[in-house]
């Protein structure tokens, strides 16, 4: 926090912004790595200094810093657990490591703790205060003048702006301006000068009681009698004692003092002096000698007075009586910019005037005819402001996903809404089985075409599906059905717009964003972020923060890392040689965000989830922070639908290499325990794209020859491709809304390009209603998600594939306690294939891709669902299997009885 928004901090705003009136310094205390305890202080001592200081350290004294010499901190860590030895990789590592101390030393240097580096929505953009005024914050260091510009309350922009030296420009570029109420007609102006309101509360005690009874009160109550006399005058009490020190005529200068008596010989003089005084009601005091140097008497209370001084409540509730309700507000003023005000912020500038769109706003509604937008005031009336009614789920071990846009999710040719979201698909992903939802293009952004990933206003949901409130009731109600929230989060650009995005923020300069080249993304026209910048990075973890605490958001998938990571905005080839982490184009201050990221979010919110978009497969993506990594919990494995779609798409299917599918799909197996699977996202599917079952069904004719033929094939394909994908390693799954049936058609947002139809811009949910392949298919990925969540089998360990057959192209592979086998031959079938197993037993058919019930043609009869292992080495196992396996089927067996031998 910069020295102005510091001073703000404690001066203008002690109380939280929710009006609970909790003083801001109650902070929880959180521990971070490289510190023990983060504490507010208004100390301007250096935390650092502070903390080597309370463990007896001299700072002064400090020795020299060894990379890894912090306790549990190792730089190069997870290189160290993997085995992995290469020297450039390493030194960047350790010289990573030096460069995140010295920024978190910036950082402490102007913030208190990391804590406070994300709260920055706290004090920045528009705020109620409790002395009936709004106040309105903003950093624009280009700027010469700041001011407001709005349909609110007939309030002057230009009398009451920020001007350099008046609220304003300060050493960081931070403006401040005061709304104040409006008082209404016939009504006086407070008595008390910092009166304050309870903005929440229709009523309260404030609202009868006088300042002239306080003080009554507090008199009669806390002070003791005899007591009460020296608030009266401030300067009595000192003059009384040193009117009995020195007596009436006591010297007035220091040569008259002279030589002042040893404390003894005065001590004993004055018991002396007093020894026959009447009782009295002040506290009685004496000293004693505890056999110290430095003074030989210390003052001790008697016990009973003491214990009655500690009984005693301060004053400090008297006076908040004096705080009244809302109702009494509405009464006397008329808010300084009431709910629902359009506002934008004016900035004066060596070159001339300027309106934004201010960069904190937390509502704003673009203009679809292509006029500036406005900034929407969000503060509903208590009454109608959101209440949440349901906790977070708990965090399961393992991800069932389900992705969403809001916008696209009704069957109607327009943009849906949050409601709509909510009586629609909510109870769906539920019967469906999945465990969380993750919500991408709910950041505002001004055009729609860009599925929200142009974000303009970082910290606003997007008006175009409802107000905050709306969206505060979509995650309440998906917590209510036991689904976790993610946000899919775009820190790694930002819309090149200027009118209503950050782009030349303030005019003068490029504000959040590098200048030149390096802060234009190579091929998708954005902005890239300044993340050196500490108010960038301010902005970013602030933004973090925001979502969880104002949305209660459980988790975030951080989008397209490649792009922040290199400066070639990760358009280049990657062979996995670690020289192409760490050369030149690595930006080792998004690196040094990320970890910060992490840190932040997971000491303050530690059931927070974390995933990982990155095509390039970072090196240490998911390892710990304190052993080099970036802390993320899981990472998005994004080759396996590269590979399906190039499958499917190009090569015919005798030629598909088994090998190829379970190389790419179980990766490395050192990250494998971290990975998030997915068949297809949106990304298969948007602009241009092909969704697997367009390419699977889309070129079949109805009631032509070979069009039943076609669609057993195109079903077969789409269930068994879910099923390996899912199953065959990983901690999670996801899928993208409406891919679980088979939505025949892509995703395609209205464009100039297909003259702004919506009829791509939805989903056929009447399609499941209808019965037939879709309802079958979604038969099938629902006991699929039935499988997972009752046998675990993505909190299972990395799995035993033991079977990888190019000729007959099958694949087996153990995972737990659960054998799956996947027959992608077109036309061979097998009556008893010979695949191997562990334990010898019984083993039946949990799932089969080729049930009827599932679109299948039945092929495997029910007296054939259990199988009995025979004693023959298969596969390097000790037992096999003989089972039945179609062509273009998948089945999975679970040993259900062991057979001793």
């Amino acid at each position: 926090m910069t020295s102005l928004s510091l001073r703000l901090k404690f001066s203008l705003y002690p109380h939280n912004r929710k009006f609970h009136f909790q003083p801001q310094s109650e902070f929880q205390i959180i521990t971070f790595p490289r510190k023990v305890k983060l504490k507010i202080s208004c100390s301007a001592t250096n935390p650092q200094q502070q903390e080597e200081k309370r463990r007896g350290n001299n700072p002064k004294k400090k020795k020299k810093n060894v990379a890894g010499s912090e306790k549990g901190v190792d730089p190069v860590g997870f290189l160290t657990k993997l085995d992995i030895t290469h020297k450039a990789f390493a030194q960047f590592l350790r010289e990573r490591h030096k460069s995140l101390k010295d920024l978190k030393d910036e950082i402490f240097n102007r913030h208190l703790n990391l804590q406070e580096m994300a709260s920055g929505y706290e004090i920045l953009g528009m705020h109620r205060n409790v002395e009936h005024r709004v106040d309105y914050m903003d950093w624009a260091s280009g700027a010469r003048y700041c001011s407001l510009v709005g349909n609110f309350n007939g309030w002057s922009p230009t009398e009451n702006a920020a001007r350099e030296g008046h609220f304003g420009h300060d050493d960081y570029g931070y403006w401040f301006i005061i709304l104040e109420d409006k008082l209404r007609e016939g009504e006086k102006p407070d008595e008390l000068y910092f009166q304050q309101y309870n903005y929440v509360d229709d009523y309260d005690k404030g609202d009868s009681v006088t300042i002239e009874e306080v003080l009554e009160r507090a008199d009669d109550e806390y002070w003791e009698p005899g007591e009460d006399r020296f608030i009266k005058n401030r300067f009595e009490l000192p003059a009384k004692l040193y009117e009995q020190l020195f007596g009436p005529n006591g010297p007035q200068t220091i040569e008259e003092l002279g030589e002042i008596p040893d404390p003894e010989t005065r001590y004993k003089a004055w018991k002396e002096q007093h020894k026959d005084d009447p009782p009295t009601n002040l506290p009685p005091f004496d000293v004693i000698d505890d056999g110290k140097d430095h003074d030989i008497f210390d003052v001790v209370a008697d016990p009973v007075w003491q214990e009655k001084f500690r009984a005693k409540k301060p004053p400090l509730p008297y006076w908040m009586e004096t705080r009244k309700g809302r109702k009494a507000w509405l009464k006397k003023y008329t808010p300084g910019i009431p709910h629902g005000s359009k506002y934008r912020v004016y900035f004066n500038t060596t070159d001339g005037p300027l309106e934004r769109v201010p960069a904190w706003a937390t509502y704003v509604q673009p203009d679809a005819a292509g006029k500036q937008a406005y900034a929407i005031h969000w503060e509903p009336p208590p009454e109608c402001a959101y209440k949440w009614k349901n906790m977070s789920p708990k965090v399961p071990k393992y991800l069932r996903i389900y992705e969403c846009h809001v916008g696209i999710s009704g069957s109607e040719t327009r943009i849906s809404s949050f409601n709509d979201f909510i009586e629609k698909v909510l109870p769906h992903v539920r019967e469906a089985g999945y465990n969380a939802i993750q919500l991408i293009g709910i950041a505002e952004h001004k055009d729609y075409h860009t599925v929200g990933y142009r974000v303009t206003n970082f910290y606003a949901v997007s008006s175009r599906y409802g107000t905050p409130d709306d969206f505060k009731r979509l995650v309440d109600e998906a917590h209510g059905l036991g689904l976790l929230v993610f946000l899919d989060i775009v820190h790694s650009y930002s819309a090149a717009d200027e009118m209503i995005g950050l782009s030349r923020y303030d005019g003068l300069n490029d504000c959040y964003f590098h200048s030149g080249k390096r802060g234009h993304h190579r091929h998708w026209g954005t902005r890239m972020f300044n993340y050196g910048d500490l108010e960038v990075l301010h902005f970013l973890l602030s933004n973090l923060n925001w979502w969880v605490v104002e949305y209660k958001i459980d988790g975030f998938q951080f989008h397209s890392l490649a792009s922040m990571l290199y400066t070639h905005n990760g358009f280049a080839s990657f062979t996995g040689d670690l020289d192409e982490y760490c050369n030149q184009y690595v930006d080792r201050e998004a690196l040094m965000y990320l970890i910060l990221a992490n840190e932040i979010l997971h000491a303050l919110h530690p059931n927070i989830i974390t995933i990982a978009e990155d095509a390039t497969f970072y090196p240490g993506l998911c390892e710990p922070t304190s052993q080099g990594g970036l802390g993320f919990d899981y990472y998005v494995n994004l080759s396996a639908s590269e590979m399906w779609l190039s499958l499917l798409d190009n090569t015919p299917e005798r030629e598909w290499s088994m090998t190829k599918v379970i190389s790419t799909l179980v990766g490395n197996r050192q990250y494998a325990d971290k990975m998030v699977m997915y068949a297809e996202n949106h990304n298969q599917s948007i602009s241009g794209g092909k969704s697997f079952a367009e390419i699977l069904f889309g070129r079949i004719q109805e009631n032509s020859p070979h069009s039943e033929e076609l669609l057993l094939r195109g079903c077969s394909l789409h269930k068994m491709i879910r099923l390996i994908t899912c199953t065959v390693a990983g901690r999670g799954y996801l899928n993208f809304m409406g891919n679980e049936f088979g939505h025949p058609k892509r995703v395609e947002f209205p464009m100039a390009s297909n003259n702004f139809s919506f009829s791509l811009a939805n989903r056929r949910w009447d399609l499941l209603a209808n019965g037939g392949m879709y309802q079958d298919l979604f038969f099938f990925d629902k006991d699929l998600m039935k499988l997972d969540k009752n046998e675990r089998v993505l909190s299972r360990g990395f799995p035993n594939v033991h079977h990888v057959n190019e000729t007959n192209k099958v694949i087996s592979y153990l995972r737990g306690p659960l054998l799956f086998i996947c027959n992608f031959h077109p036309t061979e079938s097998y009556e008893r294939y010979s695949v191997g197993v562990d334990e010898a037993g019984e083993y039946q058919i949990i799932l089969n891709t080729d049930e009827r019930k599932y679109g299948g043609q039945g092929l495997i009869k029910e007296d054939q669902y259990i199988q009995r292992s025979i004693s023959r080495r298969v596969d390097g196992l000790r037992n096999c299997l003989e089972v039945p396996l179609p062509s273009r089927t998948a089945q999975v067996y679970k040993l259900t009885r062991i057979l001793r031998v």
